[in-house]
């Protein structure tokens, strides 16, 4: 298993580093001017001379690249004009609107996110998991049916439509809820979880609907095999087989779309805290990408790619545990 793991984190590194290189050429070798952007409409050239200068624009693609690489692991030192600023690693860089680090703003941002990230996909496994697995066990029936029906209209429901349902239904209409103003963690967690339960539900709901009928199909499968029905003719009972064998056996294509959809999560996101108003990364995205700002764009775009590689590390992990046959290959 150690030497599965540490040949799962070696790919993500290298795919770390390729995703590095693409992003990089996408947003400063593409046609354009970072320079001229970072300065402002009204800057002489002149001035835009003096920005390309502190930000090392002047010097070869490549070795603007080295420098960007060497921020991340050991941090940058920028040039004020006046003095010298140091960006501690990881540095991704310099905001042209802010003047900060990007690393700072992605940190002040980066609890909201995650805090809708992983409530949501906890809500959609436990949501799609469950419904999936009682599809399987009712097949035939009207549970079956209409849980079918239920998992197509989740699916074939954007996001801020059900978004904008659940604010209409819940804190226009019925009222139990306040609109959603996020709250920290750290500040008051009963506060935190209420405001955040919409938001959670918005997102789950449109991946829910997914699972379930990819695990319905898992579990169809898996009960279907020989072993199963050796166990039921030893008398076995049913919460037995379905608890300890069918439903880990089923669980192995859940665990490799969970990783794949952590991606997709940050997207959704986007729509997702713009409508709620929460200020995650999605938020930081939108409004670096109308400002222009590029090493905020990159930096989140290489953070996201961070957390999808990471995911992807954790999921084979678990995929191997659920089935010792992938750790030896």
């Amino acid at each position: 298993m150690t030497g599965y793991l540490l040949r799962r984190i070696a790919g993500g590194l290298a795919v770390l580093l390729v995703l590095s290189v693409i992003i990089y050429a996408v947003f400063y070798v593409a046609p354009g001017d970072p320079a001229r952007l970072a300065c402002g409409p009204r800057c002489n050239p002149e001035q835009i001379r003096q920005v390309r200068e502190q930000l090392g624009l002047n010097q070869p693609v490549y070795t603007q690249y080295w420098h960007f690489l060497q921020g991340i692991v050991a941090g940058h030192d920028y040039s004020t004009g006046t003095g010298t600023m140091h960006c501690q690693a990881p540095c991704l860089g310099l905001s042209y609107q802010n003047d900060q680090p990007v690393t700072g703003l992605i940190i002040q941002r980066l609890p909201a996110t995650a805090s809708l990230a992983v409530g949501a996909m906890v809500l959609w496994l436990l949501l799609g998991v469950g419904t999936g697995v009682l599809s399987a066990l009712r097949r035939g029936g009207i549970t079956e049916r209409v849980l079918t029906w239920l998992t197509l209209a989740g699916t074939a429901t954007p996001v801020f439509i059900t978004g904008l349902g659940l604010l209409m239904l819940f804190c226009a209409y019925l009222q139990w809820l306040p609109f959603p103003s996020y709250v920290p963690l750290t500040d008051d967690p009963e506060q935190w979880a209420w405001n955040m339960l919409l938001p959670w539900l918005a997102l789950a709901l449109l991946e829910a609907a997914k699972y379930a009928r990819l695990t319905r199909s898992s579990m169809l499968e898996t009960l279907a095999e020989d072993h199963i029905r050796t166990f039921r003719a030893y008398g076995l009972a049913e919460r037995s087989i379905v608890g300890g064998h069918a439903l880990r056996g089923a669980l192995a294509p859940v665990i490799a779309l969970s990783a794949a959809d952590f991606g997709s999560i940050f997207g959704n996101a986007m729509l997702t805290e713009t409508m709620f108003g929460l200020p995650g990364l999605g938020q930081l995205m939108v409004t670096s990408t109308k400002t222009i700002d590029l090493p905020v764009v990159v930096g989140v775009v290489l953070v996201t790619g961070t957390a999808v590689v990471v995911a992807n590390i954790l999921a084979d992990v678990l995929y191997a545990v659920a089935d010792r046959r992938v750790a030896l290959r």
